[in-house]
């Protein structure tokens, strides 16, 4: 896959020699971030239960210049997370930048859905995303403070959709501990923010995608007109990443093309319908 933004100014955001950990990596969102942050000069290391996919993110990000690692790691366990905390620090350096990105989905109704598979979505989504900030914090804290963590959460843990409703509540509960976060770490100068994708095509989307009838009608409802890519979501985390967002704190931003402005829209109105083209 070709990397985008390759002529973007590599200095500007900051990130130059920042040592950065991104979860989920081994595709979309995740190995997108991994590219850009590589590609603003940052050090970065990819952990994904996919070992495979995520090595060759991080080949493709050597082969073009850039430093980066690979780390087989599932964050709902202590001990992977551990191994992979030393494995950063002794090749890349102590974590600066944490970036939450894992997550599944479970296609569900809440009054159905199997207990196991309601505890792997909050663990996942939810439980890991905590392990990880406590495994890597520490480390931006013993390296005398300061550092950023992004969390990727969705639209879904404002809005949410049937059977959808474990992935809805984890996304919920990880948008209220980026808040927290915010506050408990103020005093060691690490921020917390939160990213929410609306209509992203990644591979734990792409069944939706798959109909051009789905993909043109998802499109019709974005006022942008067109689905989003992990590279639209990859350039908000590198910026929160940054110090150019170091008054931002506590915050999680929607990056929806503006679907969520666009729903008197999406609703049958007499007489209003037709005037914004006349």
């Amino acid at each position: 896959m070709p990397m985008n933004g390759s002529s973007q100014n590599n200095d500007w955001l900051g990130l130059a020699n920042r040592v950065c950990v991104v979860t989920g990596a081994a595709s979309g969102i995740g190995a997108e971030t991994a590219r850009q942050l590589s590609l603003a000069g940052a050090y970065v290391a990819l952990l994904d239960r996919n070992f495979h996919g995520c090595a060759a993110i991080a080949d493709e990000i050597v082969e073009r210049g850039g430093r980066a690692i690979a780390i087989a790691a599932d964050v709902t366990r202590t001990s992977d997370l551990q191994g992979a905390a030393t494995k950063v620090a002794n090749e890349l350096g102590p974590c600066e930048i944490l970036v939450n990105n894992v997550g599944v989905l479970t296609a569900a109704a809440l009054v159905s859905i199997e207990v196991d598979k309601w505890d792997q979505t909050i663990s996942t989504n939810l439980t890991g995303s905590l392990i990880c900030t406590q495994t890597f914090v520490k480390q931006m804290i013993e390296n005398d403070g300061g550092g950023s963590i992004v969390n990727v959460s969705s639209i879904a843990a404002e809005q949410p959709f049937s059977n959808g409703g474990a992935y809805s509540v984890s996304k919920a509960g990880l948008s209220m501990l980026t808040r927290v976060l915010s506050v408990e770490l103020k005093q060691h100068r690490i921020r917390c923010n939160g990213v929410a994708p609306a209509f992203v095509r990644t591979a734990l989307s792409d069944s939706v995608y798959r109909d051009p009838a789905v993909v043109k009608k998802r499109a019709e409802m974005v006022p942008v007109g067109r689905i989003g890519t992990p590279f639209d979501i990859a350039n908000v985390i590198a910026f929160l990443a940054s110090d150019r967002s170091s008054y931002i704190n506590g915050q999680q931003i929607l990056v929806d093309g503006g679907l969520t402005q666009a729903l008197m829209d999406t609703v049958p109105r007499p007489g209003f319908d037709s005037r914004a083209d006349e």
